[in-house]
């Protein structure tokens, strides 16, 4: 990994925690809790063994605020059971008027990285979502302060609901990810001290989430390599995962 302005700073990008859909006009609140074999980030081995993401969230009219950590469980990265990264996040999602097909999103997240001396950094991104088959998104991640640089992220996805059921309020789901990326200049001098753009990661991704309620329990594995003979300079550039999430809305 690269170690220069802020030591690989990683963080991870999905909110488990983001609330179900309500009406606009109340307030939506979400915990989670997820448990992985390894913290991987946008195809970087960031720790390789066990660790505990919490999170939590609330949301209102559109807008959600989340906190998200990371804890080291066996020491590998910090001293065991020690955060070594908290993100702060706020997003705005809707879909553009008169029609409900395309949406949008913005935001903006702050990295911390407690207990590793590293530099903190600040993202913005903007995002489009179809809901179409395969679920199409694009998101641009711009890093505005220790990479100056941007990752641009497709993904597709697809859900099979209710492939097990138990009455109303009791169900499983499968769901399939797949997303690709490509970082530009300075993205990658900053990450792999490469200054040419270049693809990144291609991740995949299944899913099993139990739903009971307001509860959802979600085991899953995922896959991820480097694409690009630059990026993958890095040592574990091919990584697979699993572990087991609880989400709790309301």
């Amino acid at each position: 990994m690269l170690r220069s302005k802020v030591s690989w700073c990683v963080a991870a990008m999905v909110f488990s925690a983001a609330p179900a859909a309500v009406a606009e006009n109340e307030v939506s609140f979400g915990v989670a809790a997820d448990l992985f074999s390894k913290y991987v980030w946008r195809g970087q081995n960031v720790v390789d063994d066990w660790v505990l993401q919490p999170s939590g969230s609330i949301g209102y009219m559109g807008f959600t605020a989340s906190i998200w950590g990371n804890v080291d469980l066996n020491g590998d990265l910090v001293d065991d059971w020690e955060f070594s990264e908290v993100d702060y996040a706020i997003d705005y999602s809707n879909s553009f008027p008169g029609q409900e097909t395309f949406g949008y999103s913005l935001g903006y997240i702050y990295y911390d990285f407690p207990n590793t001396g590293w530099k903190s950094t600040k993202e913005i991104y903007g995002g489009l979502s179809a809901d179409v088959p395969l679920s199409p998104v694009v998101k641009w991640f711009y890093d505005i302060d220790e990479a100056d640089g941007s990752y641009i992220q497709f993904s597709v996805g697809h859900t099979i609901e209710r492939i097990a059921s138990w009455g109303e309020d009791i169900s499983c789901d499968l769901v399939l990810g797949a997303s690709v990326a490509y970082g530009t200049d300075n993205y990658n001098e900053l990450y792999f001290g490469e200054d040419d753009g270049a693809l990144n990661d291609l991740t995949l991704s299944l899913g099993l989430p139990f739903t009971f309620g307001s509860l959802t329990i979600k085991p899953g594995v995922a896959y991820s390599t480097m694409l690009d003979d630059d990026t993958r300079g890095l040592d574990k550039s091919d990584n697979f995962w699993g572990g087991v999430g609880a989400s709790y809305s309301f």
